[in-house]
């Protein structure tokens, strides 16, 4: 199917499977330059060449967006074969694709196995809204850390991604909506950011991308690269649920926006919400976000407050968490509860959620009501789960359930 293929918003589409990476290969999606340099010269390229080659690569790669490397029509021959011989640029397999009647699309994408493991399989998700299109990608299969209103948190940890993975998440949304030039667009040509359909990425996919710092670190430093995939970094959202030692770290070392899963305001709630918070309770939390370098009025944190009706949501709540921001440059998104299968939780009333958005707004933070997207397809926030086994039918059909008892047949 071809990546600007019109397809049926009515329904969950069945993607066409691609071909999956080859296992025994290693990949050059994923290096640094520097490392990219490395697995050249060991494969015989001429030290003279390996600068030029690897700069080649990273065009064909991160501008092009080539997954064969017989499309790499200014390398000869030769080398080609020889890098076909002895690396893969594949795309993951697309099991399943589907589009939310709002736009929202959702791949379930299947990796090989690694070693002596067996294929992954992970969710990617990409929301379009007027001006702009973020990617939600993601960097664990499962997740360790249980948050008691999060569908992923259900999903036991597998294995942290590769940077591999994760930046071809990006690759592969590229392609599928067309973002990457024709390929018969000249291979010196300089292809404009302006058009673009991924313009943001956040890393609130599944997992906790701060206990797969490095692999992490890797891939959004390839994805900022302005020599490449070029996203800006005020363009890339790292969320993390608190990993206090790494916090720093990603802004030091990475230097992209940071977005903190908060939803209490109260250590003994949040530490049942979010039990992280039982190693690294708010206090800690919060004196690490004001000293994430760079941080000001240009360059605020996200807080993300999922709103939980009778749990979080009072007037009371809000006023705490005016207090415990003070003096920090913030944004608080307020995020209705996404529904799933087997949850005790129910969103709040919206009258209740624009109160406590009123409070806030008042007290000089901005406060946007996060506007759910994907929840006919599970790719809301919380909602994304990849068992290779996936949602069953009487899975769906309980949803389905209660999403007319909760909003209406309407």
């Amino acid at each position: 199917m071809a990546a600007t293929e019109a397809l049926n918003l009515d329904r969950p589409v069945k993607a066409a499977v691609r071909p999956a990476m080859t296992p025994e290969k290693p990949t050059l999606i994923g290096l640094s330059r520097e490392d990219m340099g490395k697995a050249l010269a060991e494969i015989g390229v001429p030290a003279k060449q390996v600068k030029m080659r690897s700069s080649q690569l990273w065009h064909w790669l991160y501008v092009r967006g080539v997954s064969d490397f017989d499309h790499m029509t200014n390398v000869s021959k030769d080398m080609r074969e020889l890098l076909k011989t002895h690396f893969t640029i594949a795309r993951p397999e697309i099991v399943e694709e589907q589009i939310s009647t709002d736009g929202t699309r959702k791949w379930l994408l299947r990796f090989p196995p690694r070693g002596a493991g067996r294929p992954v399989e992970i969710e990617t998700v990409y929301i379009p809204e007027e001006g702009r299109g973020t990617l939600c990608v993601s960097s664990q299969v499962g997740c360790t850390l249980t948050c008691s209103f999060c569908h992923t948190g259900t999903q036991k940890l597998v294995r942290n991604l590769t940077a591999e993975e994760i930046l071809s998440q990006l690759l592969l949304a590229r392609d599928r909506l067309g973002d990457f030039p024709d390929r018969d667009t000249p291979a010196g040509a300089i292809v404009p950011n302006e058009g673009r359909k991924v313009t943001n990425m956040v890393m609130m996919g599944m997992g906790e991308p701060l206990y797969n710092f490095e692999n992490v670190k890797t891939a959004l430093l390839i994805a900022t690269d302005g020599d490449g995939l070029s996203l800006s970094k005020r363009r890339v959202t790292l969320s993390t649920s608190g990993i206090v030692p790494e916090i720093f770290r990603t802004g030091e070392e990475i230097g992209v926006m940071l977005a903190i899963s908060l939803h209490a305001v109260k250590d003994d709630l949040r530490d049942m919400l979010v039990p992280i918070n039982k190693k690294y309770p708010l206090k800690d939390l919060l004196d690490a976000c004001r000293n994430y370098p760079g941080l000001s009025n240009a360059r605020r944190i996200t807080f993300e407050y999922v709103m939980l009706e009778g749990v979080n949501d009072t007037l009371e709540d809000a006023k705490e968490l005016v207090r415990l921001l003070k003096g920090i440059p913030a944004k608080i998104n307020l995020i209705p509860f996404n529904p799933w299968p087997g949850t005790n939780y129910q969103c709040s009333k919206w009258e209740e959620i624009e109160k406590f958005a009123d409070f806030i707004n008042a007290a000089g933070y901005a406060s946007p009501i996060r506007t759910p997207r994907g929840r006919d397809i599970l790719a809301a926030c919380g909602q994304l789960k990849s068992d290779s086994e996936r949602m069953r039918k009487v899975d769906r059909m309980a949803f389905e359930a209660m999403m007319i008892a909760n909003h209406g047949e309407d």
